[in-house]
Formats: C-alpha cells, structure tokens, sequence
C-alpha cells in the first residue's frame, strides 16, 4: 500500500466514523446490525447457470484462472501476517490433544476384484479400487513443508502402495500436488489434471495425461470421470502469483455403478445445488479442515455447518471427509472437524447418513 493510498483509506474510515456518531441512536443500531451480519464470502450465482459459465470459460483470464465464484485475493499476505501475529487461536486449549497416530494399511482389500472400496491414505489422499482399477486422489505421502508437522506419518514405505491406474489431481497447492510424492509413482501412470500443471509432471517423468477443464470427461472402459467447478484457487510460487493452474471437484461414475463426487479443497458457494439436480450422487467426500478462523479461511475451505448444507443441496445418499487428522494449516487441531461436523449432522437429522472412517482404514461401498 503506498502513502497516498493509505491516506485515502484513513481519511476514508475517519470520514465515516465521524458520520456515524452525528446518527440518532436509532441509525446507529441499525449500522451495528448490519456490521454484525455475516457477509457472503462467495459472489452469488443470481441464476447463472454452472455449465453456462464453463462454456462461456469465465474462468479464464489472461494467462491466469479466475474464481467466477470468488473477491479478489490481492492483500493475502497481510491478511496471513494479521492472523499469524496479532489473531489469539481460542483453540489454543485443545491443541495438547493432537496426537500422532501411524497409518497402517491392509493392501489386499485394495487388490479384491469386482469391489468398489475406498481407502484414506491420509490428509486429501485416498484411493478408490473399482472393478479391479485403483485411482489415486492427491497423493501426498509426507509433509510437503519442514516445518509442518505429519500427525499421521505412513508406517510402511510408500513403494508398497499398489501401483494406481489412475491419478486424480484436484489442483495445484503443495497439500495437494506433491512432485516428491508424485515422482513415487510409475512412469506409465495416468495422470488426470485440470490445466496447468503440466510442467510440473513433466519434472517428475509423469507424461501420460488428460487435462480437464470444468464439466469436461474422461472415460476409461465403463467408468467416466468429469471435472466439476468449485470455489477456490490455486498458487504455487508467490513470485509467478496465484492461479496459473485451475482447480476442480471431481464426479466419478464408477465402473461398478455408483457415483462418487470428491469435492477437492472448496469454500462453501451457491453451486452444490446445480450439481445435485444434474448428477445423481451415492457418495459425497469433503475436503473438510483448515476452516478456521473464518474470517481468513470461509473463501477457501468449507466449515462443518457449510459442509451439511452443500451435502444436502448435493441430494447425495452418504457423506465422507477427508483433508482433516494431518496436517494442522488451521487454527482448529487436527482431530476436531470429524467431531464438529458429527455434531452438525446430528442437529440436522442425518446421522445416519455419516460414514466415520479413520486413516487407512477402507470402506466398501
């Protein structure tokens, strides 16, 4: 910010401040209550329709995506400085509960022909086995980060994993897209990615691919595998800025039958609801972590209440989440949103709609 724009927004503020004192008393309590109103933090759709935007590719820009859904992000980094040094985590209490807990896997239910099971690997990792194919989701075998610590370290080496069919890639963000994890992988392993990122797999030798963009499908023998908006971003290097890859959610009609969505990281928007009355859904998987403190948080990752709203609008017949037991990037400890969103589910009436697993665990569908 330079000083004549600083300027402007002190003047601005005072201006404004002085405005409200000269209110009655009555003006001023409705301006309290205004302020006290939660904001949208997604730019509503006011009856656009999904596929209209894809097809008209407003997410594309100049050399950079656009969140059709999203404010712009310019004052990020003050934002993460403001949270890091001044904002007191009220979870500061609970943090002494995070615990490790070593992922174990039992390999030979990844290997049954002619099931449909999912596995969680850990953070946004999962593997999916359907009709004797396996598809990888995100793979991140280790913190990407030193200085992040992995609550749920692999106890076997990841060379173990079975070899997947397929790669499914949601977008660029190092929790996400791991070159080191991804080097692990096969050569002749096919990768399935948004734009973007080909350099990167190209780096790690992974050169058997289909980019997808929104609503875009890619079919393998009986299953089909369609790229889905949502609303967030996607940055690898501050230097090159934000958004030189897209991000996506994924809707996986298996070979087996069912229909799978994978919701990647996404900020709570009014879009669940198209998806739902387009796309039948079994199974519903949230990206559900790092959703506090909302004020910096809401415009990228969906919180436990968001999640139950965007699960009913989705019209799906079960929910699951991952991206939580991991890593803590927010203030919430690793071990909390199964907690929160258990709770969340249990007020709206659909518990039993819940599947609980835990990491390494498998669940057949």
């Amino acid at each position: 910010m330079n000083r004549r724009r600083f300027m402007d927004t002190f003047f601005t503020l005072l201006k404004a401040s002085l405005l409200a004192s000269a209110l009655p008393s009555w003006a001023n309590a409705s301006v309290a209550d205004i302020k006290e109103a939660p904001p949208l933090h997604y730019k509503p759709l006011n009856g656009r329709r999904l596929r209209e935007i894809a097809r008209r590719r407003e997410h594309h820009g100049k050399g950079r995506f656009l969140n059709p859904f999203g404010f712009d992000r310019s004052g990020r980094l003050l934002k993460v400085l403001s949270w890091k040094l001044f904002h007191r985590n009220p979870y500061e209490d609970e943090l002494g509960r995070q615990r490790i807990a070593p992922v174990s896997v039992d390999w030979e239910r990844l290997r049954r022909p002619g099931e449909l099971s999912i596995t969680y690997l850990k953070h946004a990792s999962l593997m999916i086995q359907d009709a004797g194919s396996r598809i990888l989701v995100d793979p991140v075998f280790s913190s990407p980060f030193w200085f992040i610590r992995d609550y749920t370290p692999f106890n076997f080496d990841p060379t173990q994993i079975p070899a997947p069919e397929l790669v499914l890639l949601t977008h660029g963000h190092y929790d996400h897209l791991d070159t080191f994890s991804l080097a692990q992988l096969p050569p002749d392993t096919h990768v399935v990615s948004p734009p973007g990122y080909a350099e990167l797999l190209d780096e790690v030798g992974l050169r058997r691919r289909t980019t997808l963009d929104w609503y875009e499908s890619f079919r393998s023998g009986d299953r089909e595998i369609i790229l889905l908006p949502c609303n967030h971003w996607s940055i690898r290097n501050p230097v090159a800025g934000p958004n030189l890859g897209l991000w996506g959610s994924y809707l996986v009609r298996t070979a087996t039958g069912p229909t799978i969505y994978i919701s990647g990281d996404t900020g709570y928007f009014d879009g669940f609801d198209q998806i739902g009355e387009e796309f039948e859904i079994d199974l519903a998987i949230f990206n559900l972590g790092a959703y506090e403190p909302r004020w910096f948080m809401a415009q990228s990752h969906i919180d436990p209440r968001e999640t139950v709203q965007a699960f009913r609008e989705l019209r799906a017949r079960k929910l699951m989440i991952m991206h939580w037991g991991t890593f803590q990037l927010g203030d919430e400890p690793v071990h909390l949103p199964p907690e929160h969103l258990r709770n969340e589910m249990q007020m709206a009436g659909l518990l039993d709609r819940l599947v609980d697993w835990k990491h390494g665990e498998t669940r057949v569908v």
